[in-house]
């Protein structure tokens, strides 16, 4: 059984950054593209930002300038630095990954359940 733990959610000042974790634990063959959605209070989820197991992101256009994903194969981890916080940056993110759980079978999509980003003076 696969399940994917965020951690690194808090409140933050403006102007502070703000970096999350995601773990992906268990039974795990391979991991092929990881990533962060945001869903920010009244909105819908929404791309934050994705990554390739070679390494290679794209971003939502809103996201491109302080928003930086990254991942560490060894650890089937992918992390999110917010820099520069706003307040709008305030939601629950999501980290999200495409995981083959075994050798033959096809990758499953799979979702954290959330970290709260709370960014207030």
């Amino acid at each position: 059984q696969v399940q994917l733990v965020e951690s690194g959610g808090a409140l933050v000042q403006p102007g502070e950054s703000s970096r999350l974790s995601c773990e992906a634990l268990g039974s795990i063959f391979k991991i092929n593209a990881m990533g962060w959605y945001r869903q920010s209070p009244g909105k819908p989820r929404e791309l934050v930002a994705t990554i390739a197991t070679a390494g290679g992101s794209a971003y939502a256009n809103s996201m491109r300038d302080r928003f930086t994903v990254s991942r560490e194969n060894a650890k089937n981890t992918v992390n999110l630095l917010i820099n520069n916080t706003k307040p709008e940056d305030t939601g629950i993110y999501y980290c999200n990954a495409q995981i083959v759980p075994t050798a033959g079978a096809l990758p499953k999509t799979y979702w954290g359940r959330g970290t709260q980003v709370t960014v207030s003076s």
